[in-house]
């Protein structure tokens, strides 16, 4: 036996509690909104965020004065946007548990965790890269000022 047919339920029926979808300029706009919005509530709501965008404002103008490369400066520059872009997956994998219940629960505290390690190999890959550029640059600076 087949599942039941509903007149009212097709494929390009939209259920009543959605609003009807935008397409276009307006939806990038809305979408726009959207990721400011989540960016904004991020840093309000989440203290790391904010102390990665701290450090963020102030390497990403440091990689953009060191005397390296552009492969290089795009790596330091990258590693410190992906701390960001980790951090605000983390933050939406908290908040869909924390909306799930707030009750304790194995696989809550797993999905968590995950997060976490998440944003742990986020810092330790920019830590690295940072580490591998700036080396060459301090070595040659120790040499100089010998």
């Amino acid at each position: 036996m087949g599942r039941p047919t509903n007149s009212s339920s097709s494929a390009s029926h939209t259920p009543p509690s959605l609003p009807p979808k935008r397409r276009g300029p307006v939806r990038a706009l809305f979408a726009l909104k959207h990721s400011f919005d989540g960016l904004r509530t991020t840093f309000c709501e989440e203290s790391a965020f904010r102390q990665e965008t701290v450090l963020a404002a102030l390497l990403i103008p440091c990689a953009l004065l060191l005397p390296v490369p552009p492969i290089e400066r795009v790596m330091l520059i990258g590693s410190v946007l992906l701390v960001l872009l980790v951090e605000l997956l983390n933050s939406a994998i908290e908040a869909v548990v924390d909306r799930i219940s707030l009750d304790r629960h194995e696989l809550s505290r797993r999905a968590k965790d995950c997060g976490s390690a998440a944003v742990l190999t986020a810092l330790v890959i920019s830590a690295s890269a940072w580490a591998v550029v700036l080396w060459p640059l301090v070595k040659q600076w120790l040499h100089l000022h010998r």
